[in-house]
Parts: C-alpha cells; structure tokens; sequence
C-alpha cells in the first residue's frame, strides 16, 4: 500500500521492533513531532548515507516526549513498527517545515528461528569473550530479536541497510551468523596481536621443545 508520511532523515539505521530515542533540536522536527503526536500518525526514518539517494526507511511512531527543554528542543521516544520503500521523497512537506515522502509498505517477519537463535547467542557470547565485554546482555535464545542487539555486532552502515531489507527475521539471522563467523577470526588475531605487542620487552618464559 502506498501513502505520505513526513521522513527524518538519519545517517542511523533503525529496526522494526526497536525503541530509539531521539533529541530534537532542529524547529522543523519539532514541528513534526508535534504533528505526529496531534495527529496520531508516524513518521519514517530514511536512512541518509552521504552520496546515496534515499531508498529505504523505517516507520515510527511517537511513545512518549520524555523531556521538553525551555527553548522548545525534546527528547523522546519512538517505536519503529515496520519498514518501507520510498517512491517519491519531497525535501519540504506540502504546507510544512519537514520533509515527507509516498512510501510503500514492505513485509515484517519477526519470528526467528530456534537453532539461528542458539547459533547466534553463542557466537555473540564468543565474540564478546575475546573482546572482555561484559556490560551488554545478550538476549536468551527463545526471546532472541535481531534488533535487541544488532547495533553492537560490529556492522557498517551499509551492512545495516542489507539487514533493514530482508524482510524475514530468520533471514537477518542466517546474515549475523555468516556476519559474525567471518568477524570473529579477525578480532581474535587482532586481540593475540595485541598481547604480543604487549610483550615487548618483558621477559618470556618459554618451554623448549623435547627432543
């Protein structure tokens, strides 16, 4: 189906299913703020990448203005229910300070699979056991989303706009696990690389081969 909806473009990508929090500061995405929340409607988030048109985005919808500042700027937050294809984008919205766009709306599965899942936990808690990270919770396996933690895997920008576009949840995770066991050798390397540099000029206490 396809309609207009004003657009924020972002260099972010953002997830159906995820929260994302925003300080609005610009008068023009006040004013859309405003608008949303009056009218009940959403809004999109394109991704903006500099030197690529804007194709694909994710479609919000206002939870809550958690502060508002004395000169109008807020903090808020938004529910990302979907994504979508843009087919025609407008830099100014008729009659508005904002830009909007015709969208088409594109499929969401979120139901995952159980044995990517469980593949995909243990490779993450693999991968921040050779990095020592240890403040960031990796979700069980049966209550697994891609978006709860796709942010701190280690993707690019544009690795994240090829997940935004595969509709199915298992999809997005058949892409982290190939993502992640292709990453790993390489953080590993680079943290053996590192206590070898550390060792410089420290006595070593090698074993001699028998022979």
């Amino acid at each position: 189906m396809e309609r207009q909806i004003p657009l924020f473009p972002l260099s972010i990508v953002t997830f159906p299913g995820e929260e994302v929090r925003l300080h609005i500061f610009e008068p023009r995405y006040r004013q859309l703020v405003h608008d949303c929340i009056q009218e009940n409607k959403s809004f999109g988030i394109p991704p903006y990448i500099e030197g690529k048109s804007l194709k694909y985005g994710t479609e919000l919808l206002v939870k809550e203005i958690v502060k508002t500042y004395d000169d109008g700027k807020m903090d808020i937050k938004a529910q990302a229910t979907g994504w979508f294809e843009i087919i025609d984008f407008y830099r100014i919205f008729p009659g508005k300070l904002y830009p909007g766009g015709t969208i088409r709306e594109m499929p969401w599965e979120d139901d995952g699979d159980i044995v990517r899942s469980t593949i995909l936990c243990d490779l993450i808690m693999e991968l921040y056991e050779i990095m020592k990270i240890t403040n960031v919770p990796i979700p069980h396996p049966k209550d697994f989303k891609s978006w709860m933690i796709i942010h701190k895997l280690g993707l690019n920008i544009d690795q994240e706009m090829e997940l935004l576009i595969i509709s199915e949840e298992s999809e997005k995770q058949g892409y982290l696990i190939r993502h992640l066991e292709a990453l790993i050798p390489v953080v590993r390397e680079a943290e053996n690389l590192r206590k070898r540099a550390e060792l410089n000029g420290h006595f070593q206490n090698l074993k001699p081969p028998s022979f």
